[in-house]
């Protein structure tokens, strides 16, 4: 009876479909580059959304074109790195130093920016619509906005809700 039992419950969990995250594993393989030595690195065009590069030094990496979806850069220092086209939507970069990055035409859509540092950032095309930003930053950033976003057609400035 333990055995038909054991059989019948096999036969039932197999016929359970499995968790949409489980089916799609990609999320299980992204490297963790938290507290790590990046600068130079070369990440364009790669598939890292979800990566974290909390506390990283990635000064003068290629991060062009990339997936950083939901990618987290908390404290890191990522000064002159290049982040033109990328996806950085959703992503969590509070407390982080973004000086003189380029980040023309990515998308910076619903990112949390509070204590970040956006001085000398190339922002042209950049889409920061329902960014969490510092006023001192977006003070700055309506400045030197100018261009739409060639992925979502919007302004920089009209995402950036400068006067």
């Amino acid at each position: 009876m333990l055995r038909l039992l054991t059989c019948v419950l096999l036969l039932l969990s197999l016929m359970v479909p499995a968790p949409h995250h489980a089916a799609n594993a990609s999320y299980l393989e992204k490297i963790d580059y938290t507290l790590t030595n990046q600068s130079d690195g070369d990440f364009h065009g790669q598939d890292l959304e979800g990566s974290s590069f909390a506390g990283a030094v990635a000064r003068n990496a290629n991060f062009s074109g990339a997936k950083l979806h939901g990618a987290i850069f908390t404290q890191g220092a990522f000064a002159g790195a290049d982040f033109s086209g990328a996806d950085l939507s959703d992503a969590l970069m509070d407390r982080a130093d973004f000086v003189g990055t380029n980040l023309e035409n990515a998308n910076l859509s619903g990112v949390i920016a509070s204590g970040s540092s956006f001085a000398d950032a190339q922002i042209s095309g950049a889409d920061f619509s329902d960014a969490l930003l510092d006023r001192e930053d977006f003070s700055k950033l309506c400045r030197r906005a100018k261009g739409s976003n060639p992925s979502s057609g919007i302004n920089t400035k009209a995402s950036l809700g400068c006067p």
